[in-house]
């Protein structure tokens, strides 16, 4: 089994205050699973925290019993156990992003849905992110509540787990040879923000962060530079403060 670290760190609400992180992490011993719970904009929803537990813990049973099947497959069935038990409806439900990985002793296979991103450290790079999420708020488009629900698991817009099983279809998946992996991060986007928007580092040098000092050594300094900026003036964002997890996977065991 690789070495596995974690490390995570509640953000604060919409209005501000500190409340539970809505980011969940399952460690299996053959697995990793990071989801991110979407801050629900309305009162009348449960909170995205809620989903995103429920779903990280049917992910884990299936991942437990159906070890070899396919992630999106897997995916689908946890989105449609979760809904049914819950009587959770497609459009008026909370949401979170997915992140899995999964190896055995030839291959290790990853999925992502929605902005919570994986980094294979291999010999040509690895890099498995959605993007879609983010070309849309380049393009404007994600600027109210009304916005983010129209375009929510549309073809036109992004998708991301919530009541429908079949957004699990439009998860994006790669898998490597376990004999080129270094380190695996799985990251949610309070951490993947630090690289894609404030540029404090890249993905290489987290990694070289996360082996000498620690997953938290990476959130912390995520955490310094929004303290900076409380107004968000240099980096507008919606809350001052984004629930944080980091997952590194050391395949390789040794600093680089």
């Amino acid at each position: 089994m690789p070495g596995i670290k974690v490390a995570e760190q509640a953000g604060v609400g919409l209005d501000g205050r500190p409340r539970p992180t809505e980011d969940h992490v399952v460690v299996l011993d053959h697995a990793v699973v990071l989801l991110d719970g979407a801050t629900s904009p309305s009162p009348d929803l449960p909170p995205g925290g809620w989903y995103a537990g429920l779903l990280a813990g049917e992910l884990a049973r299936l991942l437990r019993e159906r070890p070899a099947d396919d992630l999106r497959l897997l995916l689908s069935d946890a989105i449609a156990a979760v809904a049914g038990t819950h009587r959770l409806l497609p459009g008026s439900s909370p949401s979170s992003t997915v992140a899995m990985l999964r190896w055995d002793d030839e291959r290790v296979d990853g999925l992502v849905l929605a902005d919570s991103p994986i980094v294979a450290f291999t010999p040509d790079a690895g890099r498995l992110a959605d993007d879609r999420l983010a070309l849309l708020r380049a393009a404007g488009r994600l600027g109210t509540a009304a916005e983010v629900r129209a375009l929510r698991n549309r073809p036109e817009g992004f998708w991301v787990a919530e009541a429908d099983p079949a957004a699990a279809t439009h998860a994006l998946c790669r898998s490597w040879p376990r004999e080129a992996l270094r380190a695996v991060l799985l990251a949610s986007d309070g951490v993947s923000v630090g690289v894609d928007d404030y540029r404090l580092f890249d993905w290489p040098e987290a990694l070289r962060l996360a082996r000498q000092r620690g997953p938290q050594a990476v959130l912390d300094a995520v955490r310094e530079a929004e303290t900076g900026d409380p107004a968000g003036e240099r980096w507008p964002r919606a809350k001052r403060h984004d629930d944080q997890a980091l997952v590194l996977v050391d395949f390789a065991g040794r600093d680089e």
